[in-house]
């Protein structure tokens, strides 16, 4: 009898800093196993050899940030069966989209030597502006047991079992005194998708919301109180949301209140 042919999984790079692919080969024992199930068709992070699709699951990275790479993730779409965001950058446009908004060119000027080789598009998009994402996983690094359960969900044919609390649940499992109402620290925990194990509060610093707004979330209202009750300035609570998932809807939706007037 004919042994059935593992799926063909392919991990794809745009606009990033490698975190999320380096997660994934941090698995290590785990990646081990993983291989022995699935086909690491398209991996150049891990391996130079690099086979054609279609493939069963793409792994995507990255955000879009030049015309390149838009043509480039249709290319990705049309070969895979299901597509899978990794990251802030990919779901959210990362880091990269704090240019968003501004003078791109003048940007360019400042930083390279020479600004005429430079093409890229004016804002840094997420993956979902692009094509149609199957499923979206979060985190500045994301979590790698939380990758490796939405990859075994999908060769079991379920749904991932990834929780959506908040990370002021984890704060609670692991002891740690809320920052904001014992210390009067900014965090953005009560709106933030858990995933992080509630790192940066056990260290005594708010959350930065590196894994994005949780379902439900307000970070309207939060920032509201940070303001109203605590003194924050705008400054303040407007660099707060505009970080790791600076371009997910509810913070930006938050953050216009307290941005300038144009």
């Amino acid at each position: 009898m004919k042994a059935k042919a593992r799926p063909r999984l392919a991990v794809w790079k745009f606009a990033s800093c490698d975190g999320c692919q380096l997660s994934l080969l941090d698995c290590e024992d785990e990646l081990l196993r993983l291989a022995e199930v699935v086909q690491f068709a398209n991996f150049v992070e891990a391996s130079s050899k690099v086979e054609r699709g279609p493939y069963d699951v793409s792994l995507v990275e990255g955000s879009i940030t030049t015309e390149h790479d838009r043509q480039r993730i249709l290319e990705v779409r049309k070969s895979s069966q299901v597509l899978i965001t990794i990251g802030a950058c990919a779901t959210s446009g990362g880091i990269q989209a704090l240019r968003n908004g501004a003078d791109v060119a003048e940007f360019t000027r400042h930083v390279y030597a020479h600004p005429e080789y430079i093409s890229t598009l004016r804002e840094s998009t997420p993956i979902s502006a692009h094509v149609k994402v199957d499923y979206e996983l979060f985190g500045c690094p994301i979590n790698k047991l939380q990758l490796l359960e939405v990859i075994a969900a999908l060769l079991q044919g379920r749904k991932p079992l990834i929780h959506s609390h908040s990370v002021c649940v984890d704060c609670k499992l692991r002891g740690t005194p809320c920052l904001t109402v014992t210390r009067g620290i900014p965090c953005l925990g009560p709106v933030t998708h858990a995933g992080c194990e509630a790192l940066c509060p056990s260290y005594g610093r708010g959350c930065f919301g590196c894994y994005g707004p949780k379902e439900s979330s307000n970070p309207a209202s939060l920032t509201a109180h940070l303001h109203d009750y605590l003194g924050q300035p705008d400054v303040a609570l407007s660099r707060l949301l505009s970080s790791f998932t600076t371009q997910a809807a509810p913070f930006v939706q938050a953050r216009k209140r307290f941005e300038p007037v144009t």
